[in-house]
């Protein structure tokens, strides 16, 4: 092992006494805004939408959705598949999601309380069955 300054340093550091910060529980969260990211190598587009929990002061983005897919609980993100005519695609996550809140646009999403999930990897998701 090759010591260096940083690395030495590293190794003092202790134990603090601040606990990590608790995961949020599912709940409803409020839509206070959106955006869309160009995410990953394929920079493929993704819906982010802004979001206020009861249990926390600043607002949480959640980007992706827990959905019934042949009887089935899947979790998707918030992927922006596009048609042919710039219009989402029937039967994507963000489609299945929009049904589920009641909207035609994403738009009419804000301010919208909408229920959320745990994912499988124990992050909120919003929940759409």
């Amino acid at each position: 092992m090759t010591e260096n300054n940083t690395t030495l340093e590293q190794l003092k550091i202790g134990i603090g006494n601040e606990e990590a910060e608790k995961k949020l529980q599912p709940g409803k969260v409020k839509i206070l805004g959106g955006k869309t990211e160009e995410v990953g190598e394929k920079k493929s587009q993704k819906l982010i939408l802004l979001c206020k929990h009861p249990d926390k002061e600043e607002p949480i983005s959640i980007s992706s959705v827990k959905f019934e897919k042949k009887g089935k609980l899947e979790t998707s993100g918030l992927w922006m598949n596009l048609d042919s005519k710039g219009l989402i695609k029937k039967n994507s996550a963000v489609a299945i999601f929009m049904q589920k809140a009641g909207v035609i646009t994403i738009d009419l999403l804000i301010g919208k309380e909408l229920e959320t999930a745990i994912d499988e990897s124990g992050y909120l998701c919003f929940k759409a069955y």
